[in-house]
């Protein structure tokens, strides 16, 4: 079962190094604990979604010329974002802000052949005993 992503959420790409915040720009009146959902459009690289640490992919430019330079050897550079689209709704009938919401298992493309997912929607259920 998939949740609703919030503005604390955390994504990660498949040829990064570390995880990246999320940043809910796209509404701000439906939350959920305290907190904006996002949307599908809250796809955009630094305003949306944050460096993941170092780049492992030789689909990147710096990182194929730094590789080079190194006579092959894996050299990673800054993983700076570059999706491609938005992110891919997985329900697409769920609507925030009268926009496909983010869920917990939604994906999207980065241009430099990686996949971007969500590893903690931001949302913590307490339960009482």
């Amino acid at each position: 079962m998939s949740e609703l992503v919030t503005a604390t959420g955390l994504c990660m790409c498949s040829f990064g190094t570390a995880p990246a915040p999320l940043k809910v720009t796209s509404q701000a009146k439906v939350l959920a604990g305290g907190k904006p959902c996002g949307t599908i459009s809250d796809s955009q690289a630094l305003a949306n979604v944050g460096p993941f640490g170092m780049c492992t992919s030789l689909a990147n430019p710096q990182v194929a010329a730094a590789t080079a330079a190194a006579l092959g050897v894996l050299t990673p550079q800054p993983c700076i974002p570059q999706i491609a689209g938005t992110w891919i709704p997985t329900k697409p009938k769920v609507l925030v802000g009268g926009k496909p919401c983010l869920a917990s298992d939604c994906k999207a493309m980065c241009a430099y052949a990686g996949s971007l997912s969500i590893t903690f929607p931001g949302q913590i259920k307490a339960i009482a005993n």
